[in-house]
C-alpha cells in the first residue's frame, strides 16, 4: 500500500500527518536557538504538490491522469516533474488500477535506411513516435525497460567512417515523452546481454573496442545512477541474450571462447551470492526471444516454425508450432502486449497478418491472428506499463 494514503480506506493514524504538520507540531513548543530557526526554514520552504491536500493525496490524484496527458502535466512546476520522473508514480499508478500498457517498436523501413520508434496501444493504434535518440547513430545496443523507462545501452557506431564500441547509456521516460542521458558504463561494449533483475540492469558479454570477446559484467544501480563491475563469466561470450527470472539472471544464447559454434550452456547469476553458475540445458542460434507469464519464448534459426518454450520452475523446453506455410526463411520478431506473443514479420508480406500465441486459451486454440503491425519491419520492441 502507498505509504501515508489508502484510497478508500481510513488512513492509519501513524501517517495521518504531512510534512507541514509535522512542523507545525514541532513549533508548537519551539526549541530554543537554531532548532527553531529550522522549523521556521522547513515552513517557509515546503510547497505542497497541491494546495489544501496532503501530498500522498495529491500524488495520487496526479496519478489518476491519462498517459497522453502526463508530459504536459509535467510542464506544470519543477515538483510535479520529479515526481511523475520517480519510481513512486508508477506505483501509485498500479494501486490506482491506471496503468496503460503500450508496445515500442523500433523499426526499419524496406529498404533498411531509417530507423524510429514507434508506439502502439492494446488495439494496434499508433499513439505517437519517439524522438529521435540522443548521440550517434548505433547498432549492437542493448535495449532494457526499467521503471516504466526505456533504457538504450552501449553499441557499436561509425563516426567519420571509424568505428567504436560506446559506454553511452540513454534513458526514454515514457511519462514525460523525453531523452535523457544516464551514467557511462565501466567497458565499452557492443553485441552483449541485458536484463533487468530485482530493480538492476545487468550487462553481460559482447565485445570491446578492439572487437575482442569480453567475459565481463557489470550492473546498473537507478538509485545512484552507476555502473558497478560485477563477478566476470567463466569465459567470454558475445552474440547471447538475458533474461530475469525468480531473481536470477539467466544468459543464454550467442557463442563462446569455450565452445566450437554456438553455444547450448546458460550462464545463472544470483545477485545474492554474487556469483554465476553453469546449467547445460539452453538454446542456440536464437533469432527471436521473449519474455511472457514468466516463460522464455524462442525461435532458433534452425527450427524456424516451432516456438521453444523453457519453463525456468522445473528447467523443461517444450516444442510449439508456428501454424505458416511457405518458405520456413521467412523469420519473425517477437512483441509482448496484453498477455500474448506477437509474431511480427521480418520481411514485407502484403495482406500477412500479425499471429498472436495466447498461453491462456484452452489447447488447440492458442493460436489466431491480428491487425496490430508496425509501419515497418521490426528490429525489436518492449512492452512499458506506465
Amino acid at each position: 500500500k502507498m505509504p501515508g494514503f489508502v484510497f478508500g480506506e481510513e488512513r492509519p493514524k501513524k501517517f495521518n500527518m504531512c510534512f507541514s504538520n509535522l512542523v507545525r507540531q514541532n513549533s508548537a513548543t519551539p526549541p530554543r536557538n537554531s532548532s527553531t530557526l529550522l522549523s521556521r526554514s522547513a515552513d517557509e520552504f515546503y510547497s505542497p504538490i497541491l494546495p489544501g491536500l496532503p501530498d500522498d493525496v495529491a500524488k495520487y490524484c496526479l496519478a489518476l491522469v491519462p498517459r497522453s496527458d502526463v508530459p504536459t502535466m509535467g510542464g506544470v512546476s519543477k515538483q510535479w516533474r520529479s515526481f511523475i520522473r520517480s519510481k513512486e508514480f508508477i506505483t501509485v499508478r498500479k494501486l490506482a488500477g491506471m496503468l496503460e500498457e503500450w508496445l515500442y517498436v523500433l523499426t526499419v523501413d524496406g529498404a533498411g535506411k531509417g530507423s524510429q520508434w514507434e508506439v502502439l496501444d492494446c488495439s494496434g493504434n499508433k499513439r505517437h513516435l519517439l524522438p529521435p535518440m540522443p548521440g550517434p547513430i548505433k547498432a549492437g545496443f542493448g535495449v532494457v525497460v526499467l521503471n516504466g523507462k526505456l533504457l538504450v545501452i552501449a553499441g557499436y557506431s561509425l563516426i567519420d567512417g571509424t568505428g567504436s564500441a560506446s559506454v553511452d547509456v540513454y534513458q526514454f521516460d515514457s511519462c514525460l515523452h523525453s531523452w535523457s542521458k544516464l551514467g557511462d558504463m565501466n567497458v565499452a561494449r557492443y553485441d552483449f546481454a541485458c536484463a533487468e533483475v530485482n530493480g538492476m540492469v545487468y550487462a553481460v558479454g559482447g565485445y570491446d573496442m578492439d572487437g575482442e570477446s569480453l567475459s565481463c559484467s557489470e550492473v546498473y544501480n537507478p538509485d545512484t545512477n552507476k555502473w558497478t563491475l560485477i563477478e566476470s563469466l567463466r569465459r567470454p561470450r558475445w552474440g547471447c541474450f538475458a533474461c530475469g527470472f525468480e531473481g536470477k539472471l539467466y544468459v543464454m544464447g550467442g557463442r563462446s571462447s569455450f565452445t566450437i559454434g554456438n553455444s547450448r550452456s546458460v550462464d545463472v547469476y544470483d545477485p545474492e551470492k554474487h556469483t554465476w553458475y553453469e546449467m547445460k540445458k539452453g538454446c542456440v542460434m536464437v533469432t527471436a526471444h521473449a519474455v511472457l507469464e514468466k516463460k522464455l519464448f524462442c525461435v532458433e534459426w534452425k527450427n524456424q516454425r516451432k516456438l521453444s518454450i523453457y519453463d525456468p520452475k522445473d528447467n523443461s523446453w517444450k516444442l510449439v508450432p508456428i501454424p505458416v506455410t511457405g518458405s520456413s526463411s521467412i523469420g519473425f520478431q517477437f512483441g509482448v502486449l496484453d498477455g500474448k506473443l506477437l509474431l511480427f514479420l521480418l520481411e514485407e508480406h502484403p495482406g500477412f497478418n500479425t499471429l498472436v500465441y495466447d498461453p491462456n486459451t484452452a489447447s488447440g486454440s492458442e493460436w489466431q491472428t491480428s491487425d496490430i503491425k508496425p509501419s515497418g519491419l521490426c528490429l525489436c520492441s518492449v512492452t512499458i506499463k506506465a
